[in-house]
């Protein structure tokens, strides 16, 4: 666990935020279903804070079947309407219906022989993990070129809520960029997995 003095601000000191912090956010993710859920649930934050997505998560889990793709991309507009109803997660058309078009774009991925998931995400990167060394707070940007290439790129091929803002964020998240600050022991941490 990181030293709360030494920690990357943002995660203040919510439980569930900094266990967030200390174990998941930008440890390398390569994992295709994995990959899909975060990208997923990076869209519902959309105008939200991060932690209101962390708190709903387990909810998200089950309304959402396990973020299995080939089970969402079967919803239908009846699945919809359930999941407006569902008050554990963030009940909006525009998300959960861009939920299902994301299902549908990853088995599109899969399907088309052309690499999985994975490699469609990590080669906006070259594959390995961009560490920014960031000294300060102020350094962190809210996009990149890779992010917005990305984003481009899943546009193309069918997802939605996936803006260059969304993708930056979750490319840091799962790794592609490691942007804890230098201070925070997270960043050696993640540093050492992203050379394995």
């Amino acid at each position: 666990m990181a030293k709360a003095s030494e920690r990357c601000w943002w995660c203040g000191t919510d439980p569930v935020y900094v266990a967030y912090h200390d174990t998941e956010w930008g440890v390398p993710v390569v994992d295709d279903r994995a990959l899909f859920e975060k990208l997923v649930l990076d869209g519902f934050q959309a105008g939200l804070s991060w932690i209101t997505i962390l708190k709903k998560r387990d909810a998200f889990q089950r309304a959402f079947k396990g973020f299995e793709p080939e089970r969402i991309a079967r919803f239908t507009e009846r699945d919809v309407a359930r999941l407006l109803k569902d008050d554990g997660i963030i009940r909006s058309r525009l998300k959960i219906e861009g939920a299902v078009k994301n299902a549908r774009a990853w088995l599109a991925v899969m399907e088309a022989g052309d690499g999985a998931f994975r490699d469609l995400l990590w080669d906006a990167v070259g594959h390995r993990t961009i560490d920014t060394r960031l000294a300060r707070r102020e350094d962190i940007r809210a996009e990149s070129p890779e992010s917005i290439r990305l984003a481009k790129l899943l546009k193309k091929r069918g997802f939605t809520f996936c803006g260059p803002v969304i993708v930056y964020a979750f490319m840091q998240a799962v790794g592609m960029y490691n942007d804890h600050l230098v201070a925070c022991p997270r960043h050696r941490a993640c540093a050492k997995l992203a050379r394995k």
